[in-house]
């Protein structure tokens, strides 16, 4: 069956979750994945007993990130994010922002990078409502895929 799973099959699966399991719910391009990245999902996963992924789609990254991103599709990203043990479920989404996704899913937490901690999450109001939470996590320092782009080229391209 795998991880992978469409808007359809992850509202049949939450909704026998709901009140046995604690399900935690966090989202992102995950484009090129690094350490900052597994080290964030292992936080997320501690926080609840399933842990749900929504990936940006490769079309909602290029109208948020520009016409050269993703560097990776959609089906190797959320491969790779498949094969890491503390994410249970994968769900990619088409629009710009989670919030369809977390209404399916209505998480009892969900979970964000401390960087969009004073920015207004999509989501934390609606998961408040009804008494869910908004958890933050710190980053590992350097960690980023914008990082690890810019260090290719600086690296790998000066020279051509």
């Amino acid at each position: 069956m795998g991880k992978l799973k469409n808007f359809k099959e992850i509202r049949v699966i939450v909704d026998n979750l709901r009140g046995k399991k604690t399900v935690a719910f966090t989202n992102g391009c995950f484009d090129i994945i690094h350490a900052g990245h597994v080290s964030y999902l292992k936080k997320a996963k501690s926080m609840a007993d399933i842990l749900i992924v929504g990936l940006n789609a490769d079309s909602s990254i290029k109208r948020i990130k520009g016409e050269k991103r993703p560097i990776n599709n959609q089906e190797d990203r959320a491969l790779v994010l498949s094969s890491l043990e503390s994410v249970d479920y994968v769900v990619i989404f088409n629009d710009d922002t989670p919030q369809k996704l977390i209404e399916i899913v209505k998480p009892d937490i969900l979970v964000k990078g401390a960087d969009w901690k004073d920015k207004g999450v999509v989501g934390c109001d609606f998961v408040k409502g009804y008494g869910g939470r908004c958890e933050f996590i710190d980053f590992l320092d350097n960690r980023s895929t914008t990082n690890t782009i810019q260090r290719i080229i600086d690296e790998y391209c000066r020279d051509l």
